[in-house]
């Protein structure tokens, strides 16, 4: 293969994408002349991309701008197969990467760490990064979020012994239709679950475990894979690895109040500033995985102290004091992730009164095939409300479901379905917000819903 160290003008096609457009920054601050397009950029992608000064001049594609001075061309997944500088670049011969490989080619030389699995992967992934931080150890790094005291989510140096990569199961690009952690080839691995998802691309959950075992094989020899001892799918690849393996489980913790507290393997008690059974689990996945570079007990747990969460895993976004109410974002989206997330805030506020509003927004979660699997994922909660957006479903070119289908599928008979951020508006308002916990769990944004539209109803 190609030396990547010797390709320094690189074209981005699909630069705004989360991934893409942190990738193109990364590689831009290394010295590397960085050129990108895409049909449409959206924040925070446009104001990062503007502030490094890559920021295309117009959106759209320009074929024209490709010529062989290119040295490599980075496709991203949102580019279709027919893109106009995707058949320029592969008429003039050019060498095509998705970002997977990319990152790859750029930490060939690193040990790297990826973090697998259908939930927890972000925060596993920021867990670590954290801890190593804590721990003086530079680290290069693809993540899936924002992160507190890392201003970018991708890192590429020269000098960086590890490479810590967010592994998602999601297709690699247009022309390389496999999953992306198959591509980064771990010497640590972890798998943090695994829950049927992405069902526009892996039909059956057969399908979508045969990923995870592909991944698994994967692993650099003498590596090790780490995996979540109580996940029965798990447990059952691990039985079947080639490598080292261990199994991890919920971090023993107790609830005071407001506050989770740690019980360590010597007895002695921390309190940490993120909560949830998932959470607690996530913990002592980063902690096995900080023991393989060489992190004692005590260096992990006096760093894990001072862990804030990642963006959008459920992220506090304000606390109204006066009302007694607290409004928190999530991420999640899958059943795993969903049922996850509401067991977490349950636990946490059990004395107040608790409102979660859902977004069906991924392929998998508008589908009617796919439904069913968020029967009760909402139980667990005061009041349940369900966005589902018409554009949203129009976009994914799938039927519509009646708001009757959508309450079978959650097996919740009080259920509310919305279908605008308006209608979502006018039903919050006509509730008793007081002494309240919101969850807001989406993918997406709630046709524009924003923390200062919230902070006027809580």
């Amino acid at each position: 293969m190609t030396n990547i160290e010797n390709m320094k003008k690189v074209h981005f096609i699909a630069v705004g994408g989360s991934a893409m457009h942190n990738l193109a920054i990364a590689l831009h601050r290394k010295g590397y002349e960085v050129t990108g397009s895409d049909d449409e950029i959206f924040e925070p992608s446009r104001t990062h991309l503007e502030k490094e000064g890559i920021l295309p001049k117009e959106f759209g594609w320009h074929p024209e701008v490709l010529d062989d001075s290119y040295e490599a061309v980075i496709l991203g997944m949102h580019a279709r197969i027919d893109n106009p500088e995707l058949v320029r670049a592969q008429e003039l011969g050019l060498k095509i990467y998705s970002y997977p490989e990319y990152l790859y080619e750029q930490s060939k030389d690193k040990i790297r760490i990826v973090i697998g699995g259908s939930h927890g992967k972000t925060t596993i992934t920021s867990m670590i990064l954290h801890v190593m931080k804590q721990a003086g150890i530079e680290t290069d790094f693809m993540v899936g979020a924002q992160l507190e005291g890392f201003d970018v989510m991708v890192r590429l140096s020269e000098t960086a012994k590890y490479m810590v990569i967010e592994g998602d199961e999601y297709l690699t690009s247009p022309i390389d239709r496999v999953p992306k952690f198959h591509k980064y080839h771990p010497h640590i691995a972890v798998i943090s679950g695994i829950g049927w998802d992405h069902v526009n691309v892996f039909p059956t959950f057969d399908c979508y475990l045969e990923q995870f075992r592909i991944f698994v094989n994967t692993i650099e020899k003498g590596g090790c894979l780490i995996y979540d001892g109580n996940d029965p799918e798990a447990a059952k690849i691990a039985k079947d690895a080639t490598v080292p393996t261990y199994g991890y489980e919920i971090h023993p913790y107790r609830t005071a109040g407001d506050d989770t507290i740690l019980i360590m393997p010597n007895g002695k008690e921390e309190k940490v500033q993120i909560f949830g059974e998932h959470n607690m689990k996530n913990i002592n996945a980063a902690r096995y995985v900080a023991k393989q570079v060489g992190i004692s007990d005590e260096q992990f747990y006096e760093a894990i102290k001072t862990f804030k969460g990642a963006a959008r895993r459920l992220e506090l976004l304000f606390e109204n004091k006066a009302k007694g109410n607290l409004v928190f974002r999530d991420f999640a989206h899958a059943p795993s992730k969903v049922l996850a997330t509401v067991k977490a805030l349950r636990e946490q506020y059990a004395n107040k009164n608790l409102l979660v509003v859902f977004e069906l927004h991924t392929y998998s979660s508008l589908s009617e095939v796919f439904i069913d699997h968020y029967a009760h994922c909402l139980d667990n909660c005061d009041k349940a409300v369900v966005f589902y957006d018409p554009h949203a479903v129009a976009i994914k070119k799938l039927e519509m479901m009646t708001d009757e289908r959508i309450v079978k599928g959650f097996q919740r008979p009080d259920l509310q379905v919305v279908h605008s951020k308006d209608e979502l508006v006018t039903l919050l308002k006509g509730l008793d917000r007081t002494n309240m916990v919101g969850g807001f769990m989406s993918s997406g944004d709630f046709n524009g819903l924003t923390t200062e539209d919230l902070k006027k109803l809580f």
